[in-house]
C-alpha cells in the first residue's frame, strides 16, 4: 500500500516532511510516494538514511502557499497540467497509484485542489476536516473544523454520518455516540442551524444522543461532534491554545517556584510528559478531510518530523478500513431515510 506525502506541506518543509516519511516508513513498513522539489529531497532521504526503504520521490516544481488565494488558487486546483505537490500528489491517489494523500500545507489550498482533482463522493454536499479531539475517557471525531464556516442544515447531517463512519471504521468505536453542538443540551437550543439541523439527525438512525455543550465534549459523553466550519475552527484553535498556556503555566511555576516546587516536578515530571502527549496535536498527525472521494489527510503548517509520521500511520488506517468505500454505501441510505422522517414529523 503507497500513501503520498506532500514534502513541500510544512511551514519548514521539506525537513519534517522528508523526515517523518523516513521514520514512517521504517516503522510501519508502508511504502512512500514524495511529491515536491527532487533536488531539495533527495539530499535530505540521504541525511536521514532511507537508504534501501520503500521511498520514491515524484517531482513536482511548484507548490501551494498561503499566498494562494481567490480565483488564482482555483486556477491552480484545477488545472489539468498542474505541477504543485498537492496537485500532483491528489492526482496519484485518482489514479489508483496510490491509497492516500497527506500534507501539513495550507488547509485552503489542500481542500481546493481535493476537491476539483479528486471530487465528492456522490451524495456529499461539503467536505469536513475532522480531526480527533482527547476526552476525558477516550477521543471525539470533531467535524467541521474549518472547511465550511457557512453551512445548511443537512451539511450537519452529512458531517454527522461520515464522522460516526469514520469512528466505527478507524478509531474502532461501537455504535458511535453522536452529539450536536449547541449551547445548551435542550432540544430547542441554539440557533437557526442547530434548531433546523436537530430532526434531521434525530430521523437519521445513528446513535443521536442530542445537543451538547463544550463541557459533554471534552468529558467524553459523545463518539462524535457535529458543528459548522466556523464554530468548531474557534474551539479547536480555542483548546489547544488552553492546553498549551496550561501546560506551560505549569512548568513556568515549577521552575521559578521554591526547592519543594522543583522536588514536586520532578516526581510528576512523567505524569506531566503522559498529558502533553495526550494533548499534543502531532500524535494523531493529521485529520481527514471527510467526502472527499479519495483519502485527504491535512496538518498543521508547524508540524514536526513526528506528527508527519503519524499523520501516515492515520492514513494508513483510513485506508486498511476502505472508509471511503464505507461513506459512499451508507451516505445515501441514511440521507434518504432521514430526510424522509424528517418531512413525516413536520
Amino acid at each position: 500500500m503507497r500513501i503520498v506525502v506532500d514534502a513541500m506541506g510544512s511551514d519548514n518543509f521539506p525537513r519534517p516532511d522528508v523526515e517523518g516519511a523516513v521514520l514512517a516508513a521504517r516503522e510501519y513498513n508502508v511504502e512512500i510516494i514524495l511529491t515536491g522539489d527532487e533536488a531539495r529531497i533527495k539530499p535530505l532521504l540521504a541525511e536521514f538514511q532511507a537508504g534501501n526503504l520503500p521511498i520514491h520521490v515524484h517531482h513536482a516544481p511548484e507548490m501551494l502557499t498561503m499566498n494562494d488565494k481567490g480565483m488564482a488558487l482555483v486556477l491552480k486546483a484545477k488545472r489539468k497540467n498542474a505541477q504543485n505537490s498537492m496537485a500532483i500528489g491528489l492526482d496519484l491517489v485518482k489514479s489508483g497509484e496510490a491509497a492516500a494523500f497527506v500534507t501539513m500545507g495550507n488547509t485552503g489550498a489542500a481542500s481546493v485542489t481535493a476537491y476539483f482533482r479528486l471530487g465528492t463522493i456522490p451524495g456529499v454536499d461539503r467536505p469536513a476536516l475532522a480531526p480527533v479531539f482527547p476526552t476525558r475517557t477516550g477521543t471525539c471525531v470533531v467535524l467541521d473544523v474549518g472547511a465550511n464556516p457557512d453551512c445548511k442544515p443537512n451539511n450537519l447531517l452529512e458531517f454527522a454520518v461520515m464522522g460516526s463512519l469514520y469512528a466505527e471504521r478507524v478509531r474502532g468505536v461501537k455504535s458511535p455516540r453522536v452529539g450536536l453542538l449547541s449551547n445548551g443540551e435542550e432540544a430547542g437550543k441554539g440557533n437557526q442551524l442547530v434548531r433546523d439541523a436537530y430532526p434531521l439527525l434525530e430521523a437519521s438512525g445513528l446513535n443521536f444522543v442530542g445537543n451538547i455543550e463544550g463541557k459533554e465534549l471534552m468529558a467524553g459523553e459523545v463518539d462524535v461532534a457535529v458543528t459548522d466550519g466556523f464554530t468548531g475552527n474557534v474551539m479547536l484553535k480555542t483548546a489547544e491554545a488552553v492546553a498549551r498556556l496550561i501546560l506551560e503555566t505549569v512548568r513556568e511555576k515549577i521552575q521559578t517556584g521554591p526547592l519543594t516546587a522543583k522536588l514536586g516536578g520532578l516526581l510528576v515530571r512523567p505524569t506531566l510528559r503522559s498529558v502533553r502527549r495526550l494533548l499534543d496535536p502531532s500524535e494523531e498527525g493529521a485529520a481527514p478531510l471527510l467526502g472527499i472521494n479519495g483519502l485527504v489527510f491535512i496538518g498543521h503548517g508547524r508540524s514536526d518530523a513526528n506528527a508527519v509520521k503519524n499523520a501516515v500511520r492515520v492514513a494508513l488506517a483510513a485506508a486498511r478500513a476502505n472508509v471511503v468505500d464505507a461513506i459512499h454505501s451508507d451516505l445515501a441510505q441514511r440521507l434518504a431515510a432521514s430526510t424522509s422522517a424528517a418531512k413525516v414529523s413536520v
